[in-house]
């Protein structure tokens, strides 16, 4: 009766938007529920072929290469890909579950796994969604998803170490942010009070579905910019899918960068019909950054928190990690964490790897890899970053940016243009598209002895061999495609042997 009347109240307050303010002193309260092989069949219209209907059903898992005893065993189908094919050796590997469709068993098998539960259902990638939502209804506690089209993962990792300084909390692992990393994220919920999750996409409908699953009370969009513009057309497109993270939700607070052009526009039009939060350097916003400092590895600045004016201390350069920890501190305080656990969330984050990973070389070389991806946005953000590094020799080593379409050639060029306004030393590139790059650096003055393009990424090794100099900064960014990160750890891996 007691739970009834909680759960109750607790609904009443999220139609109002008030979800998070649960969380206070106590913390919220949390269904806390392990799946059944009864349940899942129920959600999935699915068959036990063997099993206990009572067994429960705690990891998932869709890789039989990371098995854990004990897991449960989804067989997805892909395009390149049929996971019903290693539905033993899941078992094998310690598996108490599988999940399968497409699969036919002998009278052998079941006998030898005569111990183990096999569900049979018609398509496993929609169980997954039907599991995962499933899931998540058991839990009463603030979710918050990001999207955009450059920072959700760093973004992610910011908020989520900020919510954790007073939550226990789930957040994406590295990139897993699409229709299978999301719905397996979502099953990992065991006794956390609040989940980050990242939303990517490539395509209309792609967000929407994720949103579906994941039902988030905070929704973050950081930015619109041309990422896979070739596949949506324009930038209008492409906020058209990130605002679908607002679909399936009931009243969210919605917290954007306001420096952005799009969303500016969008919050403007919409701000008397939604819960809006804004956040920017430029535009005057909810929570605005002043006296920003920005040094080579770190950067600071000051904003209003419940009246008093804070000082945020950011430990990775670029201003647009400011905007990330304006974020940040916009979700802290939506959902009533103190001022000095913020901060302290803040300062202590941790980057995913790949993403402006710098590593200082014996020498004072300096590499950045900030090569998991790339688009024009985050391309100039990058080499603005290593403008910064005044003291040193700049060197830049860049290649294509995938999923452009049409506006390929185009935006290559206006990568070249940033190359030169930041006085980049020296420019290397790699790559069928990348060579607009050089050419348009050239065509604006850039001299021809510090522009190099290669066929391979050898050449690269061979040419950075020979030009590195002690002290030299060299950012390697490309779409991830391009695998240049293997180009920064070779160079380090090069520079150890050396030394």
């Amino acid at each position: 009766m007691i739970y009834h009347l909680e759960n109750l109240v607790f609904q009443v307050a999220k139609k109002r938007n008030l979800a998070y303010n649960l969380a206070k002193e106590k913390r919220e309260v949390i269904n806390l529920k392990n799946l059944t092989i009864k349940e899942i069949i129920k959600v999935t219209k699915g068959e036990l072929i063997q099993g206990n209907l009572e067994f429960v059903c705690k990891n998932f898992s869709k890789d039989t290469r990371t098995i854990q005893k004990g897991d449960t065993y989804i067989a997805i189908k892909g395009e390149n890909f049929d996971g019903n094919l290693f539905w033993k050796q899941a078992l094998e590997k310690g598996a108490d579950c599988v999940i399968v469709s497409e699969t036919s068993y002998e009278e052998k098998d079941l006998e030898i796994y005569q111990n183990k539960n096999i569900i049979k259902v018609k398509d496993t990638l929609q169980a997954l969604y039907q599991i995962a939502k499933l899931k998540r209804s058991f839990y009463q506690i603030p979710v918050i998803a990001i999207t955009g089209s450059v920072g959700k993962t760093s973004t992610k990792d910011m908020v989520a170490n900020v919510i954790s300084q007073k939550y226990k909390t789930l957040k994406t692992i590295g990139n897993n942010n699409n229709n299978i990393g999301l719905p397996l994220t979502i099953l990992r919920l065991q006794e956390e009070e609040a989940m980050v999750l990242e939303m990517g996409m490539n395509h209309f409908g792609e967000i929407s579905l994720l949103t579906s699953i994941a039902k988030p009370d905070i929704c973050i969009i950081t930015n619109i910019g041309t990422s896979h513009i070739g596949n949506l057309g324009s930038r209008e497109n492409i906020l058209k899918a990130k605002l679908e993270i607002l679909e399936g939700t009931n009243n969210p607070t919605i917290i954007i960068n306001n420096d952005n052009d799009l969303l500016h526009t969008w919050q403007e039009a919409n701000k008397n019909d939604r819960n809006i939060v804004t956040y920017g350097i430029q535009n005057p916003s909810d929570l605005n950054a002043k006296d920003i400092c920005l040094e080579e590895e770190n950067s600071e600045f000051v904003c209003t928190l419940n009246g008093k004016e804070t000082k945020i201390k950011v430990p990775v350069g670029g201003e647009h990690f400011v905007l990330n920890a304006l974020c940040a501190v916009s979700v802290g305080n939506t959902l009533k964490i103190d001022t000095e656990k913020i901060v302290k969330g803040i300062q202590s984050f941790e980057l995913t790897k790949k993403r402006m990973d710098i590593v200082e070389l014996e020498d004072g070389t300096k590499i950045i890899n900030d090569a998991y991806n790339a688009s024009l946005e985050s391309m100039q953000a990058s080499l603005k970053h290593l403008s910064e590094f005044k003291n040193n020799r700049k060197i830049a080593v860049l290649g294509d940016m995938l999923e452009l379409g049409e506006y390929t050639k185009k935006l290559h060029e206006q990568v070249g243009e940033i190359v030169k306004q930041n006085e980049i030393d020296i420019l290397i590139t790699s790559g069928e598209n990348a060579k607009n790059i050089e050419k348009q650096a050239r065509k604006l003055g850039m001299p021809e002895e510090n522009t190099y393009h290669f066929e391979n990424k050898e050449d690269i090794t061979k040419k950075l061999q020979k030009i590195l100099k002690p002290g030299d900064v060299v950012l390697f960014k490309a779409s991830n495609g391009m695998k240049f990160f293997e180009l920064a750890e070779e160079v380090l891996l090069w520079n150890k042997k050396k030394n």
